[in-house]
């Protein structure tokens, strides 16, 4: 039975003022209703960012060690209601169960991790070279965030991201995907059973085309945290720019493990496959790339393909299913066109190639898991984000050139390597071009108490999660303070001025 969900605004639960509503099915049945939600105008993100700029003064005024208390709360409740949010996220989103539990799990994780934070909240204390003067910093809140999150991560990308606003003494206005709008709204839910004071945290149900832009537009939001496609991100970033506000933007990826010809094969396929097709390849993290040592490139092949044509497709909720559905139609669609375009072009599918069909899944939008062999380095399927069940296996001559082949896209989210030579994992760790780096391990699977980012088109230099440099550098801003004790105006550089 579908259930109605509300927007929550200044601590109440209310329909938007359109009376409109959205649905959303499960993308693994779609028969099955699994959640209603309202369809928000720009009266409701008014009264949103209003709610939250008049309770930001009170709560950036309390002591950040009693805002992290709440947060502690919240954590504890969420990690309790882990399975049952785990099963719900399932029927909404479409992955399989097992990474459902991980995905609130690591909310879970951010929550403690970010909680922690409100007894530390760093600044530096450094030396003057003034005589009787001490100079430090200390973080403040910006304000109201406006706080834009994807489908692909229900729980733990809101959680990378209302966490530490929160315990830096920001209010926020949350603004989810609409595929994913229940789960989102049973975590604020967990917020309000903390006792979040009203006001401090409001979510907002809808379209991105509607709730979303008039959120970004809003004159009365003072910091932007966005997850989502490169082209929106673009848009974000330059409202953001003419309006001078720091923003916070994560976005593609067109990831690559390299897979070297002293590798461990085994070990390398399991990354290859867990990368390629883990949340059906919906992850800006997912290996879509696996560029193979040409010593080693058939026998890696074989045994690759091999594994893909073991991968169990269906209802994420059923024991024994490797990958679930795509998240809706049009998601399917535009994974098709990659595929038809391979097809066109005559590119060699070893494995899928199709929508996939059979029992149990004609009513879901599942994708053949497909490996494609060796197209063109400057072809579409090797350059562009499927964010689907599709990986392309590229074949490189030595070390340099695979090094060239991965960094030879417009993004710089994640890479991997596949050796047994320390001298290749340094060289690829200092060479590859992104934000994240794995060796003897998959693209994927990032934990919280590091940065979480990455460079070119995948986002603009924030970053997310923990750890120096992490998302407290995008939900405060730094100020220094100069004591001087010295009972005279003294002057730095040298100057005198008699």
């Amino acid at each position: 039975m579908a259930e109605q969900f509300k927007n929550f605004i200044d601590g109440q639960w209310q329909d938007s003022e359109s009376k409109q509503t959205m649905e959303r099915r499960n993308p693994a049945n779609t028969d099955e209703i699994v959640s209603i939600i309202p369809r928000s105008n720009k009266n409701d993100v008014d009264k949103a960012v209003n709610a939250a700029r008049a309770a930001f003064p009170k709560w950036k005024n309390i002591p950040a060690p009693h805002r992290a208390d709440i947060l502690y709360k919240a954590a504890r409740i969420l990690e309790e209601k882990k399975e049952e949010l785990a099963e719900f996220m399932c029927r909404e989103m479409g992955k399989i169960l097992q990474e459902c539990l991980g995905d609130v799990q690591e909310g879970v994780d951010i929550g403690y991790y970010m909680a922690g934070e409100g007894r530390r909240l760093h600044g530096q204390t450094v030396p003057s070279e003034l005589k009787s003067k001490h100079i430090w910093t200390v973080r403040e809140p910006l304000g109201v965030f406006a706080l834009i999150t994807p489908w692909n991560f229900p729980i733990a990308i809101p959680s990378w991201k209302i966490f530490p606003a929160l315990v830096c003494g920001n209010s926020v206005v949350f603004k989810p995907s609409n595929f994913v709008a229940g789960s989102a709204t049973k975590l604020v839910e967990i917020f309000e059973k903390a006792r979040l004071p009203k006001g401090v945290l409001n979510l907002v149900h809808g379209s991105g085309g509607e709730a979303g832009d008039f959120l970004i537009n809003h004159g009365g939001i003072d910091g932007c945290s966005f997850t989502g496609s490169t082209a929106i991100g673009k848009m974000v970033g330059k409202i953001c720019g003419e309006k001078l506000i720091k923003h916070s933007l994560e976005m593609g990826g067109k990831n690559a493990i390299i897979v070297m010809d002293d590798a461990n094969l085994d070990l390398a396929v399991d990354g290859a496959l867990w990368g390629g097709f883990g949340t059906s390849g919906q992850r800006c993290t997912a290996a879509s790339r696996v560029i193979v040592h040409e010593k080693v490139y058939d026998k890696f092949k074989d045994k690759f393909v091999k594994a893909v044509k073991q991968i169990r497709l269906g209802d994420g909720l059923k024991n024994g299913t490797h990958v679930g559905p795509v998240v809706n139609d049009d998601q399917r669609n535009s994974i098709k066109k990659y595929l038809d375009l391979a097809k066109n072009d005559k590119l060699m599918i070893l494995c899928g190639g199709n929508i996939a069909s059979g029992s149990g899944l004609d009513k879901g939008y599942f994708i053949e898991p497909t490996v494609i062999d060796n197209p063109p380095r400057d072809h579409k399927i090797a350059n562009e984000e499927i964010f689907g069940p599709v990986v392309a296996l590229l074949k490189a001559k030595d070390f340099d050139d695979a090094i060239c082949l991965a960094n030879n896209t417009a993004y710089g989210l994640s890479s991997a390597i596949f050796t047994e030579s320390i001298r290749n994992a340094h060289k690829a760790a200092e060479a590859l071009e992104t934000g994240l780096v794995y060796v003897n391990a998959a693209t994927i699977g990032a934990e919280v108490q590091t940065p979480f980012g990455g460079i070119k088109g995948t986002g603009n230099g924030h970053r997310e999660a923990g750890g120096m440099g992490g998302a407290l550098d995008t939900y405060t801003e730094i100020k220094v303070i100069n004591v001087d004790f010295s009972g005279s105006v003294q002057k730095a550089q040298g100057i005198k001025w008699d």
